[in-house]
């Protein structure tokens, strides 16, 4: 299974109240939409350990799909691109780590 995780802050464009509108209910529909995807979650970043340190991000998006090939296929087309450049605007810094899961379960 292969994972993109997405950590994010907001620009100064946008509040976290309109942004979170946004994230729930267009960009929501973008990203279930889009092929291969099995398991998506948007969480905001509340804590880090150890406790004195501040969370350097203060949004995440996970999402999942089934193997490399439906990944590569749904994210580095051409209009998915053009998508993340757009989104990446309202976004402001923000940090993509794909990766690879080699063991899991959910309980």
């Amino acid at each position: 299974m292969i994972r993109l995780t997405v950590l994010y802050n907001l620009s100064e464009k946008i509040s976290e109240e309109e942004f979170i509108k946004w994230r729930q209910e267009t960009h929501k529909n973008y990203v279930e939409s889009m092929p291969g995807v099995i398991h998506t979650d948007f969480s905001r970043i509340t804590k880090s350990w150890p406790k004195d340190i501040a969370p350097n991000f203060r949004f995440q998006t996970i999402v999942d799909w089934p193997d490399l090939e439906s990944f590569e296929k749904a994210f580095f087309n051409d209009s998915a691109q053009k998508k993340l450049k757009d989104d990446d605007e309202k976004i402001g810094e923000s940090l993509y780590i794909v990766s690879e899961v080699l063991s899991g379960q959910r309980l």
